[in-house]
């Protein structure tokens, strides 16, 4: 670990929060746009994940998550790419992505998912349970914790912490302690500015089982479940690449590798 010697263990502390030194950095996962490497494809009903070459973030490929809206359907809308091992409590990691929104998106009050950690609780309060999530409803990007236990669940929103255009890639970066008493903290990058700090506070459930939870990326249609579509575009595409998961920033931020 020849790039923390010399330092105190204040400073070498200060380095882990702020992401690690370069010699610590460690890539967990990397997908370029592709629909390979992943643990699990979910797609529902009339939707669709498929690999394309245009547009793209970088590189040759990306991953193309579409949904389409059924008045008659009464389940969910899920097109989504799954990592199994997105984090278990008490582990820190970075979470990156590029995204881009075709130029024709309809912006409406309904939310889209673009990110999502879940797990099945297997209990009788909650089953298959989502923890944080981030969506873009109207032009804006916003986030959630979830705290507490499963039979008492705690949710922190926030909202608008950014603003989202068509028609063109933005990234994401999310760094998250995951903890369920409050040592936890919480940080958001989009494209390269900190929108979002957040330090102790709660980040994850309390889970006894402590269980792993999965990393998801792609297009979850939130706002239809309640069959219901607000607007007239019916069909909802959204882009994804430079998909990563680590311990520093650099192992995920799309601009990087």
């Amino acid at each position: 670990m020849s790039g923390a010697k010399g330092m105190t263990a204040a400073a070498l502390a200060a380095a882990l929060i702020a992401g690690g030194t370069q010699a610590e950095a460690t890539v967990l996962f990397r997908n370029t746009g592709t629909t390979s490497g992943w643990n699990q494809i979910l797609v529902e009903h009339w939707g669709s994940v498929s690999q394309v070459t245009s547009p793209v973030f970088k590189g040759s490929t990306a991953i193309k998550a579409t949904q389409v809206y059924d008045p008659n359907w009464s389940l969910r809308y899920h097109s989504e790419v799954i990592r199994n091992d997105g984090y278990k409590p008490g582990q820190m990691r970075f979470y990156g992505f590029a995204f881009y929104l075709p130029a024709n998106w309809q912006f409406v009050s309904q939310g889209f998912n673009i990110m999502q950690f879940e797990a099945d609780f297997a209990s009788s309060c909650d089953g298959y349970m989502p923890t944080t999530m981030m969506w873009i409803s109207s032009t804006s990007l916003s986030t959630r914790t979830k705290s507490g236990t499963v039979c008492s669940q705690s949710l922190q929103t926030y909202s608008g912490i950014a603003s989202v255009t068509a028609g063109q890639w933005h990234r994401v970066v999310v760094q998250a302690n995951w903890q369920s008493n409050t040592t936890g903290y919480f940080k958001v990058w989009y494209d390269g500015a900190k929108k979002l700090e957040r330090y102790g506070i709660a980040t994850t459930i309390s889970d006894p089982a402590n269980r792993t939870l999965q990393y998801r990326v792609g297009n979850y249609a939130n706002g239809w479940y309640q069959k219901a579509m607000v607007g007239t575009q019916g069909t909802r595409s959204i882009y994804f690449d430079q998909i990563a998961v680590g311990t520093t920033f650099a192992d995920v931020d799309p601009n990087a590798w």
